[in-house]
């Protein structure tokens, strides 16, 4: 849902799930399906993380915080977008789930010029700069504008060369956080010429499990990813692993098997990327590839009745708690498909995703964009339910 205009108070209370601490994108997009508002879903919060497990309160940001965090955007020169309105990225958009929010600063539109992700190794080589820089620039004189993660290395090369013509710098923290601090001269021509994005409050630090989160939106925006010296455990490769899921192409600059930082990159041609050695060569896969298209939804408050077990008789009530701890039993730090949940406790997958809502809020387990569910560790404020 995209392209709607929400009330002033209704934009606050939507920044404030977004907030929310344990309100991810999943979390986020199933309580907006359920309860239709912002307003309800933050009133139902408490109630839900009570029936996960959870007996410490769960906080949203007050709508003074969110007012705060809305001026302080504005005064920092950049807007915030919410998923359901217009000027949110429609690539972004098409995700699911997509970002509750986003902060933009730059003139830039992604729409509705190509965009290409060019990621890579942080250590590269002489030549993996050289051949990085050639491909933005020459992809961005056929007007594709280049996406990445303003990291050092491969990143860094990709905006510097196609700053003249547009280029996508996706942050893991907020955007007044800089980093890495040798990029502040490269952050700021990005916010004249180009485009910074990032889901995090103004000011956040990022941590460790920002950076995947981070590089879902790179893939996002990107209708092709090419991956050039990433090293077997690389960042880049989840680039490409959420590029493949979201059915993007994902494309690999080959490099010697005596290079560690070229393992990465070769094994994705080992197991289906497509090789390429030129601008020539990704401009005919992105040819082939459509830009991601939306399919209107009906937005928040109108019209539809919630498909959602919350809203549905008692029944579900009186098996949650047994569905919720059998969940517990199952899950591990493995991630494993919510559909392999349903299919080994022989319940419908809708109950089967609201019991791990309440889960997630009460802070023991984790939803990820993809459709896997991992145990987390309980959070000090969470109890497990003795009914």
């Amino acid at each position: 849902m995209t392209g709607h205009n929400l009330s002033s108070q209704t934009r606050l209370d939507w920044l404030r799930l977004a907030r929310t601490p344990g309100v991810g994108p999943v979390i986020f997009a199933k309580l907006i399906e359920c309860f239709r508002s912002p307003e309800a879903a933050l009133d139902a919060l408490p109630r839900l993380a009570r029936r996960g497990g959870r007996h410490a309160p769960q906080t949203p940001p007050s709508r003074a915080q969110a007012e705060d965090e809305l001026a302080d955007i504005e005064r920092f020169g950049a807007r915030l977008v919410c998923s359901c309105e217009t000027g949110f990225p429609v690539a972004l958009a098409t995700l699911d789930p997509p970002p509750p929010v986003v902060t933009l600063k730059g003139p830039l539109t992604p729409e509705p010029q190509p965009v290409c992700a060019i990621v890579g190794s942080r250590n590269a080589s002489a030549a993996g700069l050289r051949f990085t820089e050639d491909l933005a620039r020459g992809l961005g004189k056929h007007s594709v504008l280049i996406a990445s993660g303003l990291a050092r290395g491969i990143d860094g090369a990709a905006h510097a060369a196609s700053l003249s013509t547009g280029t996508i710098a996706v942050l893991a923290g907020g955007l007044s956080n800089v980093y890495p601090p040798e990029h502040a001269a490269l952050y700021q021509a990005i916010a004249e010429q180009g485009l910074l994005v990032s889901e995090a409050s103004l000011d956040y630090i990022p941590q460790a499990r920002d950076f995947p989160r981070r590089n879902r939106l790179i893939s996002g925006l990107s209708q092709g990813i090419v991956v050039v010296e990433a090293a077997e455990r690389s960042g880049s490769l989840i680039t490409a692993r959420y590029g493949a899921e979201q059915g993007r192409e994902v494309m690999a600059a080959p490099g010697s098997p005596l290079d560690p930082r070229a393992r990465g990159a070769n094994a994705l041609l080992r197991d289906g990327a497509t090789l390429v050695q030129s601008v020539d060569d990704v401009l005919a896969v992105l040819e082939g590839v459509p830009r991601p298209a939306l399919m209107e939804l009906n937005p928040p408050g109108f019209e539809t009745e919630p498909d959602c077990e919350y809203q549905q008789t008692d029944t579900l009530d009186e098996t949650v708690p047994e569905i919720r701890e059998s969940l517990i039993a199952l899950l591990s730090s493995t991630p494993v498909s919510r559909d392999e949940l349903a299919r080994r406790l022989h319940t419908p997958a809708r109950a089967v995703l609201t019991a791990l809502v309440e889960l997630e809020l009460a802070g023991r387990c984790e939803l990820r964009p993809n459709g896997m569910v991992c145990a987390v560790h309980p959070d000090p404020g969470a109890e497990i339910p003795t009914s």
